[in-house]
């Protein structure tokens, strides 16, 4: 930008530039030096035609249009001079003389190509000078701070913007109170908090939390990230701590946001290439800095982060993040309360249930709420809408779950018949199982990656998962495949389930070495998970146990699959005429809902109900 500002600068030095060079190396055809005594001989041999004279300077053009140049002597007229050197009585009658009165113009063209060129000088150096005390200062203001700041003078998030973390506001009100009333709390010797840490998934709102803080509290508000702070030169990042907590304490009360802590705050001593690097230099400044605060600077930090299990615990330790607020995922209320936020100013029909939305949208977060009614109000536009419909939202619900339609994929006769079996065999399978989530949609029309799916949604949200609800799970993920052995035969298996067997296998693993559910080795758990907390990733599971254990943990496993796969097959082969009259309705609309679904179920199985649980 700054180059693009001072365009018009190198464009006048370089024009003056080229003038100057062309003034002084211009071409110019050579002239004729005579002397004065060669001159008086041509004069007399009659050569000469004009003689013009300019102060010192004689121009002679002779008779054959040739030129030269010569000069008299100062203070002396040209006639004297020649008289003096010999010139023949009447030579001179055939010669014209003029005399040609000073110039000033020449004195002012070269006053001014002298004055030019002593600018465009002091311009150069100057530039020069710039140039190298600019690059002086970036590289002074390599170790400042990077941290954005917003004043709290007009907020743009409250409370009011953030749903669904009720209990994580009530948290934070607490902070809120300390910043605007600290002599409240010092009176009854409360000392601020130092630090509060939010912990979370991606898209929980930690971000937009700590925003609405600083919004409450109209206080300064300095956002920056944990990886804004390391830099491949040392002492970089340390350096940018100390100036971030200066201007911090210097604009206090204020707010002090560090996004993906987790960038500089893991664990010391953990690094491949030694202990003492550059990361642990800006994590030991942070540390300093946070228990340095005096009671009165009324800063506070506030650090978002999803791995919480790879801090440093000395960053843990209260007196520097002395609360730990958990941003959780939503429950029904909270996710009902953040569709309320975000439709604000969206034009609804009045058929948009946002309770119905709620119900299904299970386990999705604030970020994939916010993209689920960006998705409905694009799909809305895309069909030349006034406003917003459930069809819409439902659409945009499936395309966030799923993927987008890919209606445009060639699938064979074939091949659609055995998807048609393998989803219709999965929704038949899960609703005759009772701890199964009701079908919401069962449908053969490829999305994302898959081929086909069955969309199934908790009517309430469940913490616990029990072993009853395992195994029914098990043996849904097993249904397609028993559906197209049942149908096609055992030779003719198809690959369209891969997933699911290594989800059902991945589940029955867990089972057995995670939750103890297993008769056979009893109520264990088998393995941990070695990890490297400077990576941040699992690299592998370290076993301790022995070689019959491992024996009996696979035999284990597969009696578990193979148990869910006969419990699946059995429902198939039971309910066969409803599984034909399910595909066969699949191949010819291609996609049921959950209403159309029983009603296919009534149609083809009278009289049989729907499962109910069983009594704990």
């Amino acid at each position: 930008m700054k180059a693009n500002r001072n365009w018009w600068v190198y464009i006048i030095i370089t024009v003056a530039l080229g003038t100057i060079l062309i003034t002084m190396f211009r071409p110019q055809a050579p002239a004729e030096e005579l002397s004065l005594k060669a001159l008086v001989q041509e004069i007399n041999s009659g050569k000469v035609a004009k003689i013009t004279e300019n102060e010192n300077s004689l121009k002679i053009l002779r008779v054959d249009k040739s030129e030269a140049l010569s000069r008299k002597e100062p203070g002396i007229s040209l006639l004297t001079t020649l008289s003096d050197l010999g010139v023949q009585a009447g030579a001179l009658s055939g010669v014209t003389i003029e005399i040609q009165p000073p110039s000033i113009f020449g004195d002012w063209v070269s006053i001014l190509v002298t004055v030019v060129s002593l600018i465009v000088v002091v311009v150069f150096f100057y530039l020069i000078l710039r140039q190298a005390q600019g690059g002086s200062s970036q590289a002074m203001a390599f170790g400042r701070s990077k941290a954005r700041v917003f004043s709290g003078d007009k907020p743009t998030v409250t409370f009011e913007d953030v749903a669904g973390a009720e209990e994580a506001k009530q948290e934070l009100q607490e902070v809120v109170e300390f910043l605007k009333q600290p002599q409240k709390f010092a009176a009854l010797g409360a000392r601020i908090p130092k630090g509060v840490l939010l912990v979370g998934s991606p898209g929980t709102g930690k971000t937009l939390m700590a925003k609405a803080v600083s919004g409450e509290a109209g206080v300064p508000f300095f956002s920056i990230s944990g990886s804004e702070f390391v830099e491949m030169f040392v002492g970089v990042g340390a350096s940018r701590v100390r100036d971030l907590f200066e201007q911090a304490k210097r604009q206090s009360p204020c707010i002090v946001f560090v996004d993906e802590i987790d960038a500089v705050g893991r664990h010391r001593g953990a690094g491949l290439g030694g202990s003492h690097d550059e990361r642990e230099q800006t994590l030991n400044q942070i540390l300093v800095e946070m228990d340095g605060f005096d009671t009165d600077t009324n800063v506070i930090v506030i650090a978002a982060t999803n791995r919480p299990d790879i801090l440093d615990p000395a960053l843990l330790r209260p007196g520097r993040f002395d609360r730990r607020v958990v941003m959780d995922r939503p429950d029904l209320v909270g996710r009902k309360a953040i569709l309320d936020v975000h439709v604000r100013g969206k034009p609804l029909a009045p058929d948009v249930d946002l309770g119905v939305l709620a119900k299904e949208t299970p386990g999705f977060v604030g970020a994939d709420i916010e993209n689920l009614v960006n998705e409905a109000a694009i799909l809305a536009a895309r069909r030349n809408k006034k406003a917003v419909d459930m069809s819409d939202f439902q659409e945009a619900v499936e395309r966030v779950m799923a993927g987008p339609e890919r209606k445009s994929r060639l699938i064979a006769a074939e091949e659609k018949r055995v998807i048609a079996y393998h989803e219709g065999g999965k929704a038949l399978v899960r609703r005759s199982l009772p701890y199964c989530d009701p079908v919401h949609k069962v449908s053969i029309i490829s999305r994302g990656l898959s081929l086909g799916y069955t969309l199934s949604l908790p009517e309430d949200d469940a913490v616990l998962v029990s072993r009853l609800k395992f195994r029914d799970e098990l043996a849904t993920l097993l249904a397609g495949r028993a559906a197209e052995e049942l149908v096609f035969g055992d030779a003719w298996t198809w690959s369209s389930a891969n997933d699911s067997l290594e989800r059902a296998t991945r589940l029955a693993r867990r089972m057995v070495t995670e939750f103890g559910m297993s008769d056979r080795l009893g109520p264990l758990t088998f393995g941990h998970k070695e990890e490297m907390v400077f990576l941040g990733r699992e690299i592998g599971e370290q076993r301790n146990y022995g070689e019959e254990v491992a024996l009996e943990i696979d035999k284990e496993v597969s009696e578990i699959i193979a148990e869910a796969n006969e419990r699946a097959r059995a429902i198939l082969v039971q309910y066969r005429p409803a599984l034909d009259r399910i595909a066969e309705r699949l191949i010819e609309v291609e996609t049921l809902d959950g209403a159309q679904f029983e009603a296919l179920i009534a149609e083809a199985m009278p009289g049989v109900p729907k499962p109910e649980l069983q009594a704990a």
